[in-house]
Parts: C-alpha cells; sequence; structure tokens
C-alpha cells in the first residue's frame, strides 16, 4: 500500500497465500489482496461456499491477484540458477529435466540422490521471500514482517 492509504499486509499471510495460490494446478487456487486494509480473500475452485469473494474483486485499484511463483520468476528460472550455483556438474542434466513434464519430481529425486533437499528448500525459501517483497514494491504495497 502506498503510505497514503490502506493498511500494511502482514508478510507471513502474504507468503501463506502465495504457497496456496502455488500448491494446487494452475488457476485452481487464487488469493486477492484488499489494498485498502490489507486483508487476504482465499478462493478456491472445489470449495466455493468456504470463502466468498468481494463482489468488487475485479477492481484494479482496490484489489490485487497474489502471483503465482512463475509471475515472478520462481519457476524454471529459479531451478537452473540452483544447479548452476550448487549443482553444477549436473546443470545440463537439470536443463534437460526442465525441458518434459513432470519435471518437478524428477528434479526432486536427483536433489535427493545428491543429498541437496534442504539446500534447495532453503534457496528457494529466500527467493521467494525476496521475490515476494520486490513484488510487493513493485505494486506499492506496505509489509509488516
Amino acid at each position: 500500500m502506498s503510505s497514503s492509504a490502506g493498511t500494511a499486509v502482514d508478510f507471513s499471510e502474504l507468503l501463506d497465500a502465495f504457497d496456496f495460490v502455488n500448491s494446487a494446478g494452475s488457476g485452481e487456487n487464487a488469493a486477492y489482496l484488499c489494498k485498502e486494509t490489507g486483508k487476504i480473500h482465499w478462493h478456491w475452485d472445489s470449495a466455493d461456499d468456504v470463502d466468498v469473494l468481494p463482489g468488487d474483486v475485479e477492481d484494479s485499484k482496490k484489489y490485487i491477484p497474489i502471483p503465482d511463483k512463475r509471475e515472478i520468476d520462481l519457476g524454471k528460472p529459479l531451478v537452473l540458477e540452483f544447479a548452476r550455483h550448487h549443482l553444477p556438474d549436473d546443470y545440463d542434466k537439470v536443463r534437460e529435466i526442465f525441458s518434459r513434464a513432470g519435471a518437478y519430481a524428477r528434479f526432486k529425486d536427483l536433489l535427493a540422490h545428491r543429498h541437496a533437499t534442504a539446500r534447495w528448500y532453503a534457496f528457494e525459501q529466500k527467493a521467494t521471500e525476496i521475490a515476494l517483497r520486490t513484488w510487493c514494491e513493485d505494486n506499492h504495497i506496505e509489509v509488516n514482517g
């Protein structure tokens, strides 16, 4: 939010909403941040009656959709960056893995084989926090936490 209006969004709630948006198939889960109140409205297609979205949620001056990871470059580009720095001997293999469907399952198998799963999750978490904070700055959203 700009400093002139609205309430700041809680960063941990924003992270939860981001994880929610990215936890299902593309477009199945959505979350919208009200720029005026800092409240996040959650929506999932399979449970329409659980959280009814505000009628004016399409008003882009008032609401902004929480991005999915691809919108803020946390998909394949992040995986390749991790491989370049942490698994340089496997970089070409990771590129090949991500040229086909089912890539994340195969990537996670490789991580387990290389004992790099914990490093990946720490890398991904840090990159997610940085990208979400940048997204907030780019969209003039004030953050608490």
